[in-house]
């Protein structure tokens, strides 16, 4: 029986009426997924980037969140051609690439995701949960209807080529970095600095001058909301292991008496 594949982030992004809310998902964990899957979100962030995240721990997630109304997207360790084609092989519909700085980052990502002659994706959609394992009729004819592409901007080399960047064809959307790219300009950790902020809106404008969707990391609501009206399509709004340290930690707050130096005598 042929089976369909469900809508891409980019077709999401292109019928919102709104800027979509995500989350991280870091723990590697599919239970953790699920939960944030359900929670009422528009898209998760799976992250194979910073965090315990291989292709088996992968594939559970895509498995465990594929149940809900969210859009799952897979942030690549690194824009590698290998790793790009088992990620897409393992069904992962949305790919987010880190690190693009030039017109030709761009370009090598698009190539990874698209097959010849168009691009350098290994064929192998009969193995592969991508096509359902040739459940999918028309798999490799309409491969690119299947799977978008979102580059992620984090260094002041990028934002300098944001609009090359952004008018790559097959690039979807550009999402914005401001923690990297708070480093890259000598403010290690201050993502809501002054001029990181006003880096991260000329690629705001950058991006959406060429008529595609520009998102961001944002956890402080009202830096989210700043990007929002600045025009973000699509944000990152907190984190499951954020969440579980604060939410933690404020439980010890609450309980957990401290000794007179305001040490907490559990530890």
């Amino acid at each position: 029986m042929p089976l369909r594949l469900t809508p891409t982030f980019r077709d999401a992004l292109a019928g919102a009426e709104r800027p979509l809310a995500g989350m991280w998902v870091c723990t590697g964990s599919p239970l953790v997924a699920e939960i944030c899957a359900g929670a009422g979100l528009d898209w998760v962030l799976i992250d194979m980037e910073h965090s315990p995240n291989g292709l088996e721990s992968v594939l559970a997630q895509l498995q465990a969140v594929a149940a809900y109304p969210v859009t799952p997207v897979v942030r690549v360790p690194i824009g590698d051609v290998v790793t790009i084609k088992q990620v897409l092989d393992l069904g992962a519909q949305n790919l987010l690439v880190p690190m693009v700085s030039s017109r030709a980052d761009a370009e090598a990502a698009v190539a990874a995701v698209r097959y010849p002659p168009r691009g350098t994706r290994g064929v192998g959609s009969a193995l592969a949960r991508s096509a359902r394992w040739n459940r999918v009729d028309g798999y490799l004819q309409d491969a690119d209807a299947h799977v978008s592409l979102f580059v992620q901007i984090e260094t002041t080399a990028g934002v300098e080529a944001a609009a090359e960047i952004a008018e790559v064809d097959g690039v979807d959307g550009v999402f914005v970095g401001p923690s990297d790219l708070a480093a890259s300009m000598g403010v290690l950790g201050q993502q809501t600095h002054p001029d990181v902020v006003a880096a991260a809106l000329r690629a705001f404008d950058a991006v959406r001058a060429a008529g595609k969707p520009v998102g961001v990391n944002a956890f402080d609501p009202v830096a989210a909301d700043a990007y929002v009206e600045a025009g973000a399509g699509f944000v990152l709004v907190g984190a499951d292991v954020a969440l579980l340290a604060r939410g933690s930690e404020a439980l010890a707050a609450r309980f957990v008496p401290t000794d007179a130096a305001g040490e907490r005598t559990s530890y």
